[in-house]
């Protein structure tokens, strides 16, 4: 059984939630459950593995597919109020292929279970076009991801990704791994690291155990441009 403060972050995540009658408000919540997620562990994994909704309470999960070669090809981040609705594939026809969700960081999820939220869809259209809604934005989310690996080249990748997180963290540090970056970026470790020994050669990033600095953003911002 979730908390009152689960159910208003149901109320105002759920943009459908207004339209549906007392009774299915009733029934939603009953069939939400709140797990938590330790870093590193995994949600959901390919369209086999229909867990339903997932509304993020507290940290950050990650969402990805697999190339035929095993290498992770991230699709985008949720946080805070999110929703993923790419784990509900047996509720979406739609969705045929294989996205995996896993926990960025150690992180708190609604779940409300693919069949009572396929009910509700089912009995109200409000619920229905949200599905669909949302799934056209992720959707959008997924083929702007597989353009940037498709027809950008990855100095330009690297470096946007290396900005977008020094904005996200509020940090010209980023705490990350190069096989993390790798798996972000779609690309192999290997890759990575000789792409930032040459940033480092042309004195954009410092590297350290710690992680990597951006120091100069302006000429960074300009692979980009």
């Amino acid at each position: 059984m979730i908390t009152q403060n689960e159910v208003d972050i149901l109320s105002q995540s759920l943009d459908f939630w207004e339209n549906l009658s007392k009774d299915q408000q009733d029934f939603l919540i009953s069939h939400a459950t709140i797990y938590h997620y330790e870093k590193g562990s995994s949600l959901h994994s390919g369209s086999n593995d229909c867990i339903g909704l997932l509304v993020v309470k507290s940290g950050t999960i990650r969402t990805y597919i697999l190339s035929e070669e095993g290498r992770e090809i991230t699709l985008y981040r949720l946080e805070r109020n999110d929703i993923c609705v790419l784990s509900a594939s047996c509720v979406l026809e739609t969705i045929t292929f294989d996205v995996h969700v896993d926990a960025e960081t150690d992180c708190d999820i609604i779940q409300i279970n693919s069949h009572s939220f396929q009910k509700i869809s089912s009995e109200n259209v409000y619920a229905e076009l949200f599905s669909y809604k949302l799934a056209t934005e992720r959707f959008s989310d997924v083929m702007w991801a597989m353009q940037q690996i498709l027809f950008t080249s990855f100095d330009k990748r690297l470096a946007a990704f290396l900005l977008d997180e020094t904005v996200k963290n509020n940090s010209d540090t980023i705490h990350m791994t190069h096989e993390q970056i790798a798996r972000y970026v779609g690309s192999a470790r290997e890759v990575v690291s000789r792409m930032l020994k040459y940033f480092v050669r042309e004195e954009l990033v410092t590297l350290s155990r710690g992680g990597i600095e951006i120091i100069n953003k302006q000429k960074l911002r300009s692979i980009i441009s």
